[in-house]
Order: structure tokens, then C-alpha cells, then sequence
């Protein structure tokens, strides 16, 4: 195991039987549909059941490039129903790979009626210095996201019935429900309240009747909050009530502005076209927060590990 960084832990709890998720993770075509780390996996011939079954994986990466590398794998189990393993070597001779070699295993511990699925991993990298930061910093996080959310995909499939492509696609778009609904209160309340004070932004807020150093700290004040909703959009996804906050208050927003400034009613880019936009991609956010992959729900240390 390389010594540059802690290796990779991830485990999850599924309501499956065994035989149930064993078939998932150890047959080629239905590993690749839930796993985002693999966008190919194929077996090769296996002339003697006493060798380790080699296999081929490709990702695509993008820009019609992909990385393709080996590995070999051995499966063992205590029997019918009862707790399995399967040890893996993997390694690449494609240049644009990171990972130069590595090895882990698979756990599959029979806990009631549920099934704790673990791996434990790591390898080691190219690019010397450089690739070792770039691991250390980028690359581990995110295929460690990526293994642990790809665990929950594939919880979602035998709990629920959700086929791994659906998962994928109920995810994409509250991705870009979200990301949509964050950048623009992040970018409203920074960029025009907090930085910029736009004499638009001022003019709404003079009806208090506040002093122009109240007027403008009020200003400040409510871009900071609406950064702080944007930022809690964006990263906090198992919280709703700010879609929710979002959802109830860009209809009061639209008809104070509405009521108040009907000038801006016909102003390219108004305010009424942003909070109707802003309105619509919450709801799309709400209405598919269900059943959706999260790699929060699995664990990344062992229990009792408390580094």
C-alpha cells in the first residue's frame, strides 16, 4: 500500500440478499451501470477456475478520450447466504491514467436482512512529485466520492427499484436545478449588493425610509444572506427548507417589485423574469430531491477508527 495518503474506505449497508448483490458487483454488465468509476469492464476467457479472473476496464474521461487498464480478481465465500470477499489488482499502461498500479478487496457481511458492502483500497501513481499532489489533493477525494456515491446508486437499484441510468439522470438535473438556483443568489448577493451597492438595489430599499448609511449597510446585509441561501443550495443538499424559503418567497418578491417599481416590468432582464426562472428551478429541485444518490450515507473510516 502506498504510504503518501490513507487508503480509500467506503461501506454501506443494503437491504439485498447476498446472492442478490454478489450477481451486481461481480457480473461485468451490471457492475459498469452503477459504478461511475468504470464506463467498461470486460472479462477475459478464464481457461482454469483455480486463476485469478482477469478482466479489462475503460473510463471515459471526456472528449471522446478514455483511460483503459487491467486487473484481476478472486472471490471467495464461507458458504451459501454467509460472509464473502473478493481480493483485486488493478493496473494501467495508458499514460493519461494517474493510477499506475494498486490493489484492495470487496467485503459482503451478512448483518440480519441486510448486507454490509465494504471495500477498502489503494494504489500507487505517476508524474512523480506532481502526481502525488495532484492526487493527494484532487484525485483521491473524488474517486473516493465517486466509489462512495456510486455504493448508494447502487443501494437505490435493489432498495427502491431505480434502475442505475435513472439515478444518473434524477441526479444531472438536480445538479443543474441547484446549481442554477445557487449561482444566482450567490452572484445577486455578491455582485450587486455587496460589492458593487447598485443604485438599483438602493432605490428598492429607500421606501423604509432609512438614512442613505442604513439604506446602503441594509444593502450589505442582505447580500451577505442571500449568499449564505445560495451557498446552503449549492452544497447542502440534504436540507430543503431552502428551496422551500426560495419557492414561497420569489412569488412575494415578483409582486412587491411588481406593485412598487412597475417601471421595471419592462426592463430587459427584469425582476420578474429572474424570480419566475429562479421559482421554477427550485421547484424542479424539490420535486426531484427524492431517492437520489448521496455519497454522505456511507461510511468513509471503520467503525471505531476515529483518525
Amino acid at each position: 500500500m502506498a504510504a503518501h495518503a490513507p487508503s480509500l474506505y467506503i461501506e454501506i449497508r443494503i437491504q439485498s440478499p447476498m446472492d442478490q448483490l454478489w450477481t451486481l458487483t461481480k457480473t461485468p454488465h451490471q457492475h459498469e451501470k452503477w459504478d461511475l468509476r468504470f464506463s467498461r469492464i470486460v472479462y477475459l476467457p478464464r481457461p482454469d477456475p483455480a486463476l485469478p479472473q482477469r478482466f479489462l476496464y475503460s473510463t471515459r474521461i471526456g472528449l471522446g478520450l478514455q483511460i483503459n487498464g487491467e486487473g484481476e480478481s478472486v472471490g471467495s465465500s464461507d458458504g451459501p447466504g454467509q460472509a464473502r470477499a473478493s481480493a483485486l489488482k488493478f493496473w494501467s499502461h495508458d499514460p493519461k491514467s494517474l493510477i499506475r498500479e494498486g490493489s484492495g478487496y470487496w467485503k459482503y457481511i451478512q448483518s440480519g436482512d441486510a448486507v454490509q458492502f465494504l471495500t477498502r483500497y489503494d494504489y500507487e501513481v505517476r508524474f512523480g512529485l506532481a502526481g502525488r499532489l495532484l492526487d493527494r489533493l484532487l484525485f483521491r477525494p473524488l474517486i473516493g466520492w465517486a466509489t462512495a456515491w456510486s455504493f448508494d446508486r447502487l443501494r437505490i437499484w435493489i432498495e427502491k427499484g431505480i434502475d442505475p441510468s435513472i439515478s444518473m439522470r434524477r441526479w444531472l438535473i438536480q445538479l443543474s436545478a441547484r446549481l442554477g438556483v445557487g449561482l444566482v443568489f450567490v452572484y445577486q448577493g455578491l455582485v450587486p449588493k455587496v460589492i458593487a451597492r447598485h443604485p438599483g438595489e438602493l432605490a428598492m430599499l429607500r421606501p423604509l425610509g432609512l438614512s442613505d448609511f442604513a439604506t446602503s449597510e441594509l444593502c450589505f446585509e442582505l447580500g451577505c444572506a442571500e449568499i449564505a441561501l445560495g451557498v446552503l443550495v449549492l452544497f447542502f443538499w440534504s436540507l430543503r427548507w431552502p428551496l422551500w424559503l426560495i419557492v414561497s418567497a420569489m412569488p412575494l418578491a415578483a409582486v412587491a417589485v411588481a406593485f412598487n417599481f412597475p417601471a421595471h416590468l419592462t426592463a430587459p432582464f427584469n425582476p420578474i423574469a429572474l424570480n419566475l426562472s429562479v421559482l421554477a428551478l427550485a421547484a424542479i429541485a424539490l420535486l426531484g430531491s427524492n431517492d437520489l444518490p448521496s455519497a454522505s450515507r456511507c461510511l468513509r473510516r471503520p467503525k471505531g477508527d476515529d483518525r
